[in-house]
């Protein structure tokens, strides 16, 4: 079992064990970024809304910096203190260890609106820290389909069903191109976020098509679009589904993205199978890694990436202890590596299994194990994580940043 510490471990404990409700918490909400899962009271437990959830803030900053993502879990044993006025605590009842935090604050942008009246909030722009997602169609056609019984969105995400987001975005299913003005709004909406907080990175992304190419040539559509508005330059990042390779090639000759990042999600063919089977029948698991070794011809090493889903391989019905399935990611981060793709892990948090009394502890180990593996396999083949890509100031369920960073300030 690896051990981190500093500001990395703070953040695996916060994130893996959660935040318990308190006044100071739901007070913060008033003045922070939302979160987008509100927090849920558990049976027996004391709420003061009545209601049985409560808005919380979405992201904690430490005092260097440090990003985490807020999970509300009533069984925690952090909790926050203090108000707006003389700042907040990040108390762990165990210790007593203190944390100095501020909150994600709530951007003038959040509550304003386009010039046709469309909320900025739904014009298809997201911020964590410094990052900027553009995401003007959410809806993915995975969920649309189903093959012997079984569903073909990947068992991780509930993000992009088709529903009532899509609806004002103008996207339709079957429908390729992303309407005029869904991106004139989304236009609007990013000049109002660059003006009012510092962004240093743009991330594209949007819901599957089943059709790879199709979903490249809209892609395409809006990777042009971005780089006509993109007036400060800030670097760009293509998140989508693996494409074919002229499309790929295409993306690069227009020097439309500096960064490359597609998601693979899961090592292990198998794995990818049961977790993303659309991903499988529609792509291919092989066709998947090929795309991203052709990115890495045009882009070079180190500027392609693929998110990977972290926990997932712990639900029960995947069999796997916490050791054995970090021995399997760390071997697909030493596989990727070799071929100058770097992966990026996100936390998941399972569902599954959460009557085992090591549940809390069985994905800290996971999480810590791998993610000090991984650095180690980064440093062996010489690849860091790009500062235009990615940053501590932005990870906010990742870690690769906040390891380099701290090991870098760490006393030689």
């Amino acid at each position: 079992m690896i051990m981190l510490s500093g500001s990395p471990a703070l953040k695996v404990r916060v994130m893996c064990e959660g935040i318990r409700y308190t006044a100071a918490l739901g007070q913060a909400a008033l003045h922070s970024m939302p979160n987008y899962y509100p927090y849920r009271f558990k049976e027996g437990e004391h709420d003061p809304t009545g209601r049985g959830i409560a808005a919380i803030p979405y992201l904690i900053n430490t005092a260097d910096g440090t990003e985490i993502r807020i999970l509300g879990n009533g069984d925690s044993p952090w909790h926050v203190e203090g108000d707006s006025q003389q700042g907040y605590l990040l108390v762990d009842d165990r210790d007593g260890q203190r944390v100095p935090i501020e909150f994600e604050p709530l951007r003038p942008w959040l509550t304003q609106k386009t010039a046709d009246g469309m909320p900025f909030a739904q014009a298809g722009v997201t911020t964590h820290g410094d990052m900027l997602v553009i995401n003007v169609a959410p809806g993915c056609e995975y969920f649309l389909h189903k093959h012997d019984g079984v569903s073909m969105r990947c068992g991780f995400c509930a993000y992009g069903a088709p529903d009532e987001r899509t609806v004002h975005l103008g996207q339709k299913t079957g429908q390729v191109e992303i309407p005029p003005p869904t991106l004139e709004r989304m236009s609007e909406a990013l000049r109002a976020v660059i003006d009012q907080t510092e962004i240093r990175h743009i991330y594209l992304v949007g819901g599957s098509l089943t059709d790879a190419r199709k979903e490249g040539e809209r892609f395409l559509q809006l990777a042009r679009y971005v780089k006509q508005v993109n007036t400060r330059g800030i670097p760009v990042a293509l998140g989508s589904g693996a494409l074919p390779d002229d499309l790929i090639a295409q993306f690069h000759a227009e020097q439309l993205v500096q960064h490359v990042c597609f998601n693979l999600e899961m090592w292990s063919e198998p794995l990818f199978a049961k977790v993303c089977p659309g991903k499988n029948r529609y792509v291919g698991y092989h066709r998947w890694i090929a795309a991203l070794e052709t990115a890495v011809r045009h882009w070079g090493r180190g500027n392609v990436y693929s998110a990977m889903v972290a926990g997932i391989e712990l639900e029960p019905e995947h069999g796997l202890e916490w050791e054995e399935a970090a021995r399997i990611a760390l071997e697909g981060a030493q596989d990727l590596c070799s071929r100058g793709i770097i992966p990026i892990y996100s936390l998941v948090w399972p569902v599954g299994g959460r009557q085992r009394a090591d549940y809390h502890a069985r994905i800290r180990n996971y999480f810590e194990t791998l993610s000090a593996g991984y650095q180690a396999i980064r440093k062996r083949h010489g690849l860091a994580v790009s500062d235009g890509f990615m940053c501590h100031r932005c990870a906010y369920m990742q870690l690769e940043c906040d390891l380099d960073r701290h090991a870098q300030l760490a006393p030689a």
